[in-house]
Order: structure tokens, then sequence, then C-alpha cells
């Protein structure tokens, strides 16, 4: 004779199925799904969301901007945007889909990263990376580099196949060499806007004002990633040239973690772009993701505290992802090149202040 457990069991069991039954019956006849998933496994389950949020930079971008290059800018910033939604769409890691992206943006003439680099006080180039996992804190950096097509994953190689998280200059590359990472030589990041840019930033350097600004309001440039994946982890991944005319050795918030990158699947991934040395002194990164963690703000509100409060305007800006993958891009100069995508059809880019959407 079955006990009273078991016959409580059953009857339970009973009423779910008959209520199951009850509820497609009402579907069917009205014409309404049961569920709606936001995006389908292979197995037609409902998956976790995803989120990605790219940059190439935030500086003084004149709305008269030459249509060639704006039409160039949009175009890479897109494309970045579209490799990175594929790969999340298809279940791959945010860390994986963030240096992808760094990569691409890396290997695009048009922003201050990789083969775009600017020029430094002594006409050469040195650039700085950083990444981080925010499902174990995990993170790695580069600073000073010279001879590295792509420097994000440098920096990722020191998370993950080094007991280190910073390297910089002739250490970073021994290091690389012992991987067997592609190098090139300093000619490879000669591009002849850079050039020209550098050059009047010397000019302007030896005539005037205050040593200590940033040579051109236009070379805050940097390019970063931040995404959640669709198992609900976050990842972030920054990559610069620097300023313009820097002296040599001068190293920004990019590769500082907790500057100008960071993410804690608690919380957000954000990255930074901007006056670096602005971004340092105020450990920007992780000041949104600790107003999150700890002061209960919404991602919006922490971004726009941290943005609007404790950085002055012409700094620069951020993007950001949060562990309920909501997007927040925000900045302070007059533009950032910027784009944004997630599992509910979002993809736009954007220069100043309105997104656009685009066909792609």
């Amino acid at each position: 004779m079955p006990s009273l457990r078991d016959r409580l069991s059953r009857h339970r069991l009973g009423l779910v199925l008959a209520l199951t039954v009850c509820l497609a019956a009402c579907a069917s006849e009205f014409g309404m799904p049961i569920s709606s998933p936001i995006e389908p496994d292979d197995g037609g389950d409902a998956t976790p969301s995803w989120s990605l949020a790219i940059h190439g930079g935030a500086g003084v971008f004149e709305r008269d901007m030459d249509p060639k290059r704006r039409a160039r800018v949009v175009s890479a910033l897109e494309s970045a945007l579209e490799a990175g939604r594929t790969r999340l769409a298809a279940g791959d890691s945010a860390v994986d889909v963030v240096e992808a992206v760094v990569r691409q943006l890396e290997d695009a003439p048009e922003f201050n990263a990789g083969k775009g680099a600017v020029f430094n006080a002594e006409g050469g180039h040195e650039l700085d990376a950083a990444i981080m996992d925010g499902r174990t804190l995990d993170a790695g950096a580069v600073a000073g580099v010279t001879t590295l097509r792509n420097p994000i994953s440098l920096a990722r190689a020191v998370m993950e196949k080094s007991k280190h998280v910073f390297l910089i200059g002739r250490g970073a590359e021994a290091f690389a060499a012992e991987l067997g990472f592609e190098t090139v030589a300093q000619d490879y990041f000669f591009v002849d806007a850079r050039h020209r840019q550098w050059l009047e930033a010397q000019e302007r350097e030896a005539e005037e004002r205050d040593a200590r600004a940033p040579a051109d309001g236009k070379d805050l440039s940097t390019v970063g990633a931040v995404a959640r994946d669709r198992e609900g982890h976050l990842a972030a991944a920054t990559s610069t040239g620097g300023l313009t005319n820097k002296r040599f050795g001068r190293v920004g918030d990019v590769p500082v973690i907790g500057a100008g990158t960071f993410a804690d699947d608690r919380s957000a991934a954000i990255s930074c772009t901007g006056w670096g040395e602005k971004f340092i002194r105020r450990a920007v990164a992780h000041d949104v993701s600790a107003r999150v963690a700890y002061g209960g703000r919404t991602l919006e509100t922490a971004v726009r505290e941290v943005i609007d409060e404790e950085l002055d305007s012409g700094d620069g800006g951020l993007i950001a992802v949060g562990a309920d993958g909501s997007i927040v891009l925000a900045f302070n100069t007059s533009g950032m090149y910027r784009g944004a995508a997630d599992a509910n059809g979002r993809f736009e880019v954007g220069i100043w202040d309105t997104m656009e959407p685009s066909n792609r």
C-alpha cells in the first residue's frame, strides 16, 4: 500500500499536469504562446541573453568630419560589432569575444591602438593593453610594448600563461618571444594622419601653454570591448597607443586594472577612454563597479555619477555592461566612437549624441 507521502506526491503531480493541459488549451484557444524565449539554443529552450559594447575612443570629433573618414570609422565599428555579435550568439565566452573584437580594432588604422597608434615624443610607438575575466577576476596587462601587432593577445597570455598580472617594455616583449607571438617593425604603425597629428602637436607644445595637459584633445582615443556571454559571465578588454607626443615611458590608465579596465561578474565590465592620468587618479573603472556592488546603484546611475561628478568635462568616457546585460555608454567629450549589440536585436553605432541603428 502506498505511503501517505507517495499519495500526496502523486496528487501534486496530477494537479500540475491538469494545470498544464488547461494552460495549453487556453493558449490554443486565444492563439498565444505559453512562453517566449529570448534566444533559443539548439534544443529550443530559453538561453541567457548576451550583450556587447565597443568603443574606438573619445575626444574632440568635429561634426563636419570628412565624410570619407566618418564612413571608414562607422564601417570599422560595425564590422567589429558584427564579429562580436556573431560569436556571442554562437555561445562563445565573453573573454574570447572581447579579445577578438579588440584585436580587430587594433588592426584598423582609424583608431589609436595597434596599427593606428599615435607617435610618442621620440617619434616612436609604445602600446598598452589589458584584459580581465569577470568570472574569476583574473587579469593581464602589458605596457610600453613596441613590436607587438596585437598587444591585447599578449595581455591575455600574461593572464593565462604567467603568474603575473602586469608586464612592461622589454620584459613583456621577451615573454611574447617565448610564446612565439607575431612581431612587427615600428614602421608597421606608421599612419600618415597620425604622423601629421604628431608634427602639429610638437609645434603646439613648443609654443604653448599647459605642459601637463594632453597635446591634442583629439587623441584621447583608445579601443575597448565589454561583454556578457550566454552563461552570464562578463569580460573587458582595452588597448591604446596612448597620448600623442607623450613622454617616453608614459603609461596611462588602460593597462592599470581598476583604472581603465575592470570586470566582475557581480557588478559590471568596464572599458575606459580618455585622459589616462585622470582615470588613474580616480580608479574610474573600479569605482563604477564598486558603486554597483556596494552602493546599490544601477549601472547607469553609477556611470553617470562617475562621469559627471568625478571627472572634468572633456576628460573622456567609458562603456559598461552590467551583470543583468544592461549596456551604458557615456562620455563628456564632444564625441565617442562606440557601438552596442544584444540578444534582443539591438545593433547600433554612434559618434556624437545619438546612436544610429545599422542595417547589418
